[in-house]
């Protein structure tokens, strides 16, 4: 096993490597500023689509996190160039916040502020924080910190609202995207809000943020987390009223290490336990109803109609990888290391793109890619894929060092 898990370390570091050379020598527009809003399967640019902030902030985080993880200047270089485009064009001078979308131009196209985004933006600008010790960068995540909390915190019920308008008011129609139902709550921005808020932590240990990483766990144990299928729940009323009957496993297995993570930043060791047991409950969900005999992830299943989408999307893949190890981590059991190569593998032979580069959007069950998905874009960015790389190798060496 030694050998194997060594085998598998390389292997992360090449693809971290790869695919960051990629999002250099690809994606930065470099007549318009930023980068470009869309790359289509077959590498071919689409210079005036709009640019979205969460593109934006992930390439943020993700070439902070490359600099934090190989202290590089190339990718600082590509940071810097995020953090100044996210600064100056995405973000509200008048009203605070981060607007959802911009032209090629970099001028508002879409000016709601959707929580998901902000959270990104968090997320961004504390990586690059972190690596730059900007001071400016920590101030602009701590202001969304704010505007989240005092406007999209839901005082009655707990949790946080989806959206909002401009200028912090009501929306009707909440939806993160055209794919999804317009319910003023969701797993899926929960999670996204939790994530940036335990990568502010490390770096302003705040109490009141402290508190709120706390509070957003017991919202998972307690509302979203569906104790009887160990799955997440997806769409809620305001008093989590569940309103879908959908199974998202990428979320799934994504969430057990997110919420792992986030006991642990706050060192809270008796919600740190009870997080650990329903990680493992959740993860052997996965395992057993949502896992192909390839070793990948499929996308979701409708509980109602018992459809199961079969096609194998990169994100999933990405964040399975790190998932089983965390499994492994908490268990000791070395079936969930032998999972996440499994994983490993199944990317590495269907999922790396061998004539552009990066990952293709998603395969079918025969392997086929989807050429109608994006290989950059809104949707499509390099955080999940680098995020398992560095996690994982990360990870493998604490593992390497306690045996």
């Amino acid at each position: 096993m030694e050998k194997k898990l060594q085998l598998f370390k390389t292997e992360l570091n090449h693809e971290l490597i790869s695919i960051l050379n990629y999002w250099i020598d690809n994606t930065v527009d470099h007549k318009f500023g930023g980068f470009y809003g869309k790359i289509d399967h077959f590498n071919r640019v689409i210079p005036k689509a709009p640019k979205g902030a969460v593109l934006n902030s992930r390439i943020l985080w993700t070439f902070s996190a490359a600099f934090n993880h190989f202290k590089k200047e190339k990718y600082l270089d590509i940071a810097t160039q995020a953090f100044e485009y996210s600064k100056g064009h995405f973000y509200d001078e008048k009203n605070g916040g981060l607007i959802w979308e911009v032209d090629y131009l970099g001028k508002p196209l879409n000016t709601r502020k959707q929580i998901y985004a902000q959270g990104f933006g968090i997320y961004g600008f504390s990586e690059y924080y972190k690596a730059t010790g900007n001071q400016e960068s920590l101030d602009l995540a701590t202001s969304l910190f704010d505007k989240i909390e005092t406007h999209s915190y839901d005082i009655e019920y707990g949790g946080y609202i989806e959206a909002l308008d401009k200028e912090w008011n009501h929306l009707d129609d909440m939806r993160l995207s055209d794919k999804d139902a317009n319910f003023p709550k969701s797993m899926n921005t929960h999670l996204h809000i939790l994530e940036p808020y335990t990568n502010l932590y490390r770096v302003w240990e705040n109490e009141m943020l402290a508190e709120k990483i706390q509070a957003l766990i017991r919202v998972f144990l307690d509302h979203i987390i569906d104790t009887d299928t160990f799955h997440f729940n997806l769409f809620f009323e305001h008093d989590w009223e569940v309103k879908s009957r959908i199974v998202s496993y990428g979320h799934d297995i994504e969430g057990t290490w997110l919420l792992t993570e986030a006991a642990e930043i706050i060192g809270d060791i008796g919600l740190l336990r009870e997080v650990q047991e329903i990680a493992l409950k959740m993860t052997e969900a996965t395992l057993h109803e949502g896992t192909d005999g390839d070793g990948a992830i499929f996308y979701e299943k409708n509980i109602e109609t018992n459809h199961l989408d079969t096609d194998k999307h990169w994100w999933p893949q990405a964040e399975a990888v790190i998932g089983f190890i965390n499994a492994y981590q908490i268990s000791g059991d070395q079936k969930y290391l032998q999972k996440s190569m499994d994983v490993w593998q199944f990317i590495n032979d269907n999922l790396f793109d061998p004539i552009h580069g990066e990952w293709f959007w998603s395969v079918n069950m025969d392997g086929v890619p989807n050429e109608k998905e994006d290989k950059a874009g809104f949707w499509k960015c390099p955080y999940h894929n680098t995020r398992a790389c560095i996690e994982g190798i990360e990870r493998l060496l604490l593992i390497n060092q306690k045996t």
